[in-house]
């Protein structure tokens, strides 16, 4: 790791509704130096949407990644920790109990982000130093973020639209249908039609795309592994060949997209849904094509942490304190339902 002189340390972890990610990064003069980025499949929100609950063994598989996750800070020396916990956790009445195992085993309480706070880190993460007019789009498991503005958000807005809330709502069938296909797309476009406006392209200057489905669809696209996924940063796939992969994707048994090196075990069957949904944002918003950002959240929170504007590290004493950011981006105590 970098010494003091040449940066802060620091090491976010989000829990997200379908992956648990780790940075350990160094920030200085504004940018982000990545060191480590690993993500595991935990699929914490799974059955939320419809139980509104997080299960038990979702959670377990979380508290199993975090284990892995806080050798690898100890083992960098790092002590400034950031824990966020997005879509899932902001939708289950047990958010309490989640925040106090977090707690147990990682020592920081969890920050669970709003959907608009969520927006405004990821705008800052996968823009840093871009100040041109840019739409950014990150897809997640749970929600969709959609963010607008030239070097700071102008709008933000969170969808309920991700890759595992449409697979469990609308792909029951392995490969899915013909009707089932035709029916997410209809329902995807029905919640996009309401945000055209303020994201609709204005010049041929692509979407950003953030996060799993964006990175795996591109890296399929480009027959890359997913240890490899750094060599797609910044790529500019076409709309059209978006589209292809998604075909060709849409109609094999989900075992079978595992043999491309690209989809890891967990996203087998959800990219297909969550490559729906970025296929029509770019549609239905008048992109033609899309560029891929490995930035994202976690180094707009990095970004946060390094300037001392992330909520400390609480004492496992102290738990279950936790906190979530209110829509002003300042921190309160978390009341879960």
């Amino acid at each position: 790791m970098a010494s003091a002189s040449e940066g802060r340390a620091v090491a976010v972890v989000d829990c997200g509704t379908n992956s648990t990610r780790l940075l350990i990064a160094t920030v200085q003069d504004g940018r982000v130096l990545a060191f480590l980025r690993r993500t595991i499949i935990t699929r914490l929100g799974a059955g939320v949407d419809g139980s509104g609950h997080l299960s038990d063994d979702g959670i377990g598989r979380v508290m199993h990644a975090l284990e892995d996750y806080v050798g690898h800070w100890r083992a960098a020396g790092i002590v400034d920790v950031a824990v966020c916990a997005t879509s899932a956790v902001r939708d289950a009445a047990n958010a309490d109990r989640f925040a106090e195992r977090v707690g147990d085993v990682a020592g920081v309480a969890p920050v669970v982000l709003s959907g608009s706070v969520e927006a405004a880190l990821t705008f800052a993460g996968a823009t840093a130093g871009d100040v041109r007019r840019r739409v950014v789009c990150d897809i997640g498991g749970g929600s969709t973020e959609l963010i607008v503005g030239a070097g700071a958000p102008a709008h933000r807005t969170s969808l309920q639209l991700g890759s595992v809330r449409l697979r469990e709502r609308h792909l029951r069938h392995d490969p899915p249908t013909p009707d089932e296909y035709a029916a997410l797309v209809t329902a995807i476009d029905a919640v996009l039609q309401d945000e055209l406006p303020v994201y609709a392209a204005t010049d041929d200057t692509p979407l950003v795309a953030v996060a799993g489905t964006a990175t795996t669809l591109a890296a399929v696209a480009q027959d890359v592994a997913e240890s490899e996924v750094d060599r797609i940063d910044g790529l500019v796939l076409p709309a059209r060949q978006l589209a292809r992969v998604i075909e060709d994707l849409a109609w094999l048994p989900a075992r079978e997209r595992l043999s491309h090196p690209a989809i890891v075990p967990g996203r087998e069957d959800v990219v297909v849904a969550g490559g729906l949904l970025l296929s029509r944002i770019l549609a239905c918003l008048g992109f033609d094509a899309v560029e891929i950002r490995v930035a994202d959240l976690l180094d707009g929170v990095a970004l946060r942490l390094a300037a001392g504007a992330w909520p400390p590290a609480t004492p496992k004493s102290s738990l279950p304190a936790g906190g979530r950011w209110d829509e002003n981006g300042e921190p309160s105590p978390v009341t879960p339902a």
